[in-house]
């Protein structure tokens, strides 16, 4: 029996996590492992109402900490109310962004303080990580310009970030890459400036690889 596993999709705005979330959900199903999809910011009713404050374009101008809090606070809920739970009834969990995207964007790209960051999710949350992160690696000029043309489409009122300067947006891709160096072996980075089926295929090739180690070993390591 497959023992369920914890994938987490990540990168800056408009680099195409919905297109990798894709391959990862024919993977699970090609594999007959049951999962679920989740956000954050989000994932509980509580969680999706701190997202409207935090993601929507008007109305709400947050310092550095109250940001962060807010982040930490939605992934309390989170973590404890599906995550957890799903994982441990043995469903794998499909998660877009986790504390990866606060430590790129409140704290990289920000400039707010790492260490805090760090030592919150650790007291707060558990310190609980996934078993592999996906970070699409995408140049931030075509990114943001993908997603303000994908905001509009859809009408959806979540394009704070997508304001901010380019500068930013630089500092949170620089954020992501050092993340994924820190920790290699638990992080998959994919150049999503390609084409849509370049950029799946890789995914797939290097996730049923991923998957197929995983699926060797006894248990996952989460912390």
């Amino acid at each position: 029996m497959n023992k369920p596993l914890w994938i987490v999709l990540e990168g800056g705005d408009g680099a195409g996590k919905g297109i990798a979330g894709g391959v990862v959900q024919d993977l699970f199903n090609d594999r007959q492992m049951p999962f679920i999809k989740t956000r954050e910011p989000g994932g509980t009713p509580e969680g999706e109402d701190l997202r409207r404050m935090l993601l929507g374009e008007s109305g709400h101008v947050w310092e550095k900490t109250s940001e962060i809090m807010l982040m930490t606070t939605s992934r309390v809920q989170h973590v404890s109310r599906v995550i957890r739970p799903h994982l441990a009834a043995g469903t794998s969990v499909l998660c877009d962004r986790y504390v990866h995207s606060t430590l790129a964007y409140q704290g990289y790209g920000h400039e707010g303080p790492i260490d805090f960051i760090e030592r919150l999710h650790q007291e707060a949350v558990g310190g609980d990580m996934p078993d592999l992160t996906i970070i699409l690696d995408i140049d931030p000029e075509i990114g943001i310009a993908r997603a303000k043309r994908r905001l509009e489409e859809d009408c959806v009122d979540e394009g704070r970030m997508e304001g901010l300067a380019m500068e930013f947006h630089q500092r949170v891709r620089r954020g992501y890459l050092t993340i994924a160096a820190n920790d290699p072996a638990r992080h998959i980075v994919v150049d999503a400036s390609r084409s849509i089926p370049e950029v799946r295929e890789e995914i797939s090739n290097r996730l049923s690889a991923w998957i197929e180690t995983q699926q060797g070993r006894t248990a996952p390591r989460r912390k």
